[in-house]
């Protein structure tokens, strides 16, 4: 398993927001009921329309160092040696996992061309964009923002950053995660529609991106519901894998 220095891992400490593709393979898109997108040469708009603007979450990252622990959440990212993710106490009928290969952004990115976009990486990391399905179907179906469907605290537990020259290719990594060894989703970035120098120009020349920003890549097929009790493993295949148990947040005053 690959190694993180102490030096690439400092990136999540000031990094602004986390840009979240969707519909980026086809397998996934499909099994939702979703239509593919293309890509079309000399058009960014049609991506910018169809997907990129509702597929945005924004997330502060103001982390703390916490001794032996990794860090202390204070929004919806999770970094943590041992995961755990906490349901909130107010039902979630369906709350899905949805495996994605992170790219952090290294440096400020503004106008880029996808030439030089590989550039920007500071390194990759495994991440989870957990989805409270239900409240998303709800908030599409109303043509309102479903932010609240995977922005809430602990919905992006995200793994240790692993240096970009530890990853000669992410164009060809296998992800993979189960639910109790059960597995459920197993997939290969060969299959993104939007390779990452694509998505690092394209972003970029809409917003800037900043040193620790994270872009969530898009999740393959499988994706599926997570109860409280259930113990979920996931990894990039030969270089890191990640586990934590799904738990209920108990609020304030209740039992």
């Amino acid at each position: 398993m690959a190694t993180a220095s102490s030096g690439v891992q400092k990136l999540l400490q000031v990094g602004t927001k986390i840009v979240a593709v969707g519909r980026n393979y086809a397998a996934h898109a499909k099994e939702l009921g979703n239509a593919v997108p293309k890509v079309k040469m000399g058009s960014f708009c049609f991506y910018f329309q169809i997907f990129f603007l509702i597929t945005i979450q924004i997330g502060i990252l103001k982390l703390q160092l916490s001794s032996g622990a990794g860090f202390v959440p204070q929004t919806n990212l999770v970094l943590l040696g041992e995961w755990r993710h906490y349901r909130d106490s107010h039902p979630l009928e369906s709350l899905d996992h949805e495996v994605e290969l992170a790219v952090v952004i290294g440096q400020k990115a503004r106008d880029v061309p996808q030439t030089t976009a590989m550039d920007y990486v500071g390194g990759y990391a495994l991440a989870l964009d957990m989805t409270a399905r239900e409240i998303q179907a709800s908030a599409k179906s109303a043509g309102l923002p479903w932010s609240v469907a995977k922005g809430q605290d602990t919905f992006t537990p995200i793994s240790s950053v692993l240096p970009k020259s530890a990853v000669p290719d992410p164009d060809n990594l296998e992800l993979w995660l189960k639910v109790d060894g059960d597995m459920r989703q197993k997939g290969s970035t060969k299959d993104m529609i939007f390779k990452i120098p694509y998505l690092i120009s394209h972003i970029s020349s809409i917003m800037t991106l900043f040193e620790g920003d994270v872009i969530l890549t898009g999740t393959p097929q499988g994706v599926g519901p997570v109860k409280v009790g259930q113990k979920i493993t996931a990894g990039i295949t030969d270089l890191l894998d990640v586990h934590f148990n799904v738990e209920k947040r108990r609020r304030p005053g209740s039992y």
